[in-house]
């Protein structure tokens, strides 16, 4: 049978006969239609699908027509779990049940997902020597009664998660796996999954580790990558990879990480640690005495260079923390990392122990990839990329924060071009955000290095002129005035107030979030609004069921719920832009960003700050309506957007048939 797409979503194919509710959506039809072309010729396709158009079953019926019919393999990539979830466990298996012909789908995890079951049984067996706290030995023993009853051993099975010191003594980890010579080999969850993976035909997973896939084959030619070999490849949430990539192309090095490993190995002060706990004959000892002392050695090294990167932040950084000079920072860490790798590698060709051996080559190798990302974070090693230190929270018992030192690629385009869309592959970017303006690809297109994409935009089918209402006060201050904040949270308050509730509230930094929310929190909680607020430790999903068991709800959030968050129905009926969404202009990958156009004698402010602006600002407005009987207000507290001349853009980004009721 040859599948058609047309007869799939027509309003008496299979699809509609199977899903109640099901209506035919002109802009789908093309959407597939586009998709199959690209796939046939292909091409690479720029898709922004507006709400409602049912992007999903659009590329996935083409990419299960090439699986069945050529043989193909394709990749569909998401920034989201949400949608990953929504993807294997709704989307594909309707059409699975509707299209007689038999593919496979799997989703495609990272390694370090999945539990080791050797792993687990020296782990518990060490136990006593490995972990010093209750907690630690209780996160144990729920791992291990988990792990004989889950049948895919990945962490999202796991009912609740451990401690990072625990899943690191058990997870999968490709430096210690033993192969075939692993006693649990043939019950090995990650290696199960891996065939899985080879054998599948369309395979799902996330932009980090697509990316992270690139960035391998990039270094190691087309057989590095962790994804086996594919003909296609569909990213959706396609407004999220310039920054996913810039990540994967760049290195981070954290004091954590580099503390986390060395008192996996030993912890000076108990005497618990891998190479306390593991099993090993006379000839041993004395490389163990010395690995103890390199760990000694690399404590100190540590304190050292995280110390003098926070002096050198307190005394010479700008406030972004951008480092502009190599060798600003001595590097102290990367000889002793070292001398430990070397040292680990000496004793694990001393000992008898097979498995001690595999540990030891990891954490060898864990040891020398720090010393790697010091040396060339410290010496700008990286062409192409900005270079910055991050402060994090407080250490334990510490007198200053947590530190980390990374670096991004500045201009991801000449990776992905060469890369990506240089390839023989059909490539499809699909988002409700791609275009600046109605028709306008050419930020998305030169941002991620793709020459002359084939582009289609598709308009919601919702009428959004019927369902939403948007409001603009052109009165408030500037955020330089005296009083701004005090008149931002007023009219927010009485925003909220107007619909009983019901209300994201959007905010471009945390500092003015918690300003309004000192002034307004205990008014609402008084008038009986449930508050939720972003950035209190609460994780965002907690803060989303919280938000949707209410009507009456209000939620304050900053940049992630801005874009990728789906409430439906009355529980979110008032959307409060409290600014546009302009970048943080002092962020270091913005300054670069902009130092870099400014060089090719580009405006930086039109060509990358305002269209970014726009599609946030299009996401932030987007999530007001995601169905069709969803209705509302978006409320846009920043005059600019009617005062300014590129005000007109945020406005013609907008879905047909909105008008703005302007106050003031």
């Amino acid at each position: 049978m040859t599948l058609s797409v047309d007869m799939l979503l027509s309003d008496t194919g299979a699809i509609a006969r199977r899903l109640s509710g099901f209506e035919v959506r002109p802009q789908q039809i093309l959407m597939a239609s586009a998709v199959e072309r690209a796939f046939e010729e292909r091409q690479r396709l720029f898709v922004e699908a507006g709400t409602g158009v049912g992007k999903s079953f659009a590329y996935l019926i083409p990419a299960i027509r090439r699986i069945v019919e050529r043989g193909e393999r394709v990749v569909v990539a998401t920034n989201t779990i949400s949608l990953q979830e929504q993807l294997i466990e709704k989307d594909i298996p309707l059409l699975n049940a509707v299209i007689p012909e038999e593919f496979s789908s799997v989703l495609v995890k990272g390694r370090g997902n999945y539990v080791s079951l050797r792993r687990l049984k020296l782990a518990s067996e060490r136990e006593g020597r490995l972990f010093g706290h209750d907690e630690d030995r209780n996160d144990l023993r729920r791992v291990e009664k988990w792990a004989y009853q889950t049948t895919d051993g990945s962490l999202a099975t796991l009912p609740q998660l451990p401690r990072s010191e625990v899943w690191d003594q058990v997870q999968s980890d490709a430096h210690n796996c033993m192969g075939r010579r692993c006693p649990t080999f043939d019950k090995c969850f990650y290696q199960a999954a891996r065939r899985r993976m080879d054998n599948g035909q369309l395979l799902i997973t996330n932009h980090a580790l697509f990316f992270a896939d690139l960035a391998m084959r990039a270094r190691a030619g087309a057989t590095g990558g962790v994804l086996p070999n594919y003909h296609h490849v569909i990213l959706d949430e396609a407004h999220e990879i310039e920054d996913v990539a810039a990540e994967n192309f760049g290195i981070r090095l954290s004091e954590s990480g580099v503390r986390h490993l060395l008192r996996t190995l030993y912890q000076v002060s108990t005497g618990r640690g891998y190479l306390s706990a593991m099993r090993s004959d006379d000839a041993a000892e004395t490389v163990i005495e010395d690995a103890i002392r390199c760990i000694r050695d690399c404590e100190s090294a540590a304190d050292r260079q995280f110390d003098a990167l926070w002096r050198w932040h307190e005394e010479f950084a700008e406030s972004s923390g951008r480092m502009r000079d190599k060798d600003a920072v001595r590097d102290h860490l990367s000889g002793p990392m070292l001398q430990l790798a070397a040292t680990l590698r000496m004793l694990r060709d001393r000992i008898a122990n097979e498995a001690d051996q595999f540990e030891l080559n990891s954490y060898a190798a864990r040891a020398e990839g720090h010393a790697t990302g010091a040396r060339d974070l410290l010496a700008q090693a990286l062409a192409g990329c900005v270079y910055w230190v991050e402060i994090g929270k407080k250490r334990r018992g510490g007198e200053r924060p947590n530190i980390t030192v990374v670096c991004a690629a500045v201009d991801v385009g000449p990776i992905l071009r060469e890369h990506l869309f240089a390839q023989d592959k059909g490539v499809v970017l699909t988002s409700a955000t791609l275009a600046t303006s109605h028709g306008d690809f050419r930020h998305a297109a030169i941002r991620l290095g793709c020459d002359d994409p084939q582009t289609l935009e598709l308009g919601s089918p919702f009428d959004y002129a019927r369902l939403v209402t948007l409001i603009i006060d052109r009165t408030m201050p500037e955020p330089n005035h005296p009083d701004y904040e005090d008149e931002l949270a007023g009219r927010v308050l009485s925003h909220i107030r107007e619909t009983d509730g019901g209300a994201f509230v959007l905010f471009t930094s945390f500092r003015t979030l918690n300003a309004v929310a000192e002034r307004i929190a205990d008014r609402l909680v008084d008038d009986n609004f449930p508050l939720h607020i972003q950035g209190i430790g609460v994780p965002r999903n907690t803060l989303l069921e919280r938000f949707r068991t209410d009507d009456r709800s209000v939620l304050f959030g900053v940049a992630s719920f801005w874009q990728g968050v789906d409430v439906r129905g009355r529980a979110l009926r008032n959307v409060i832009i409290t600014r546009l969404p302009f970048e943080v202009p002092d962020r270091p990958i913005v300054q670069a960003r902009h130092e870099l156009i400014e060089s090719r004698g580009g405006k930086p402010f039109s060509e990358d700050s305002l269209p970014r602006a726009v599609l946030r600002f299009k996401q932030g407005f987007g999530r007001l309506v995601r169905s069709s009987t969803d209705e509302g207000r978006v409320v846009v507290l920043d005059p600019r957007i009617v005062t300014k001349r590129y005000g007109c853009m945020f406005l013609d980004a907008l879905p047909d048939g909105i008008v703005a009721r302007v106050q003031g």
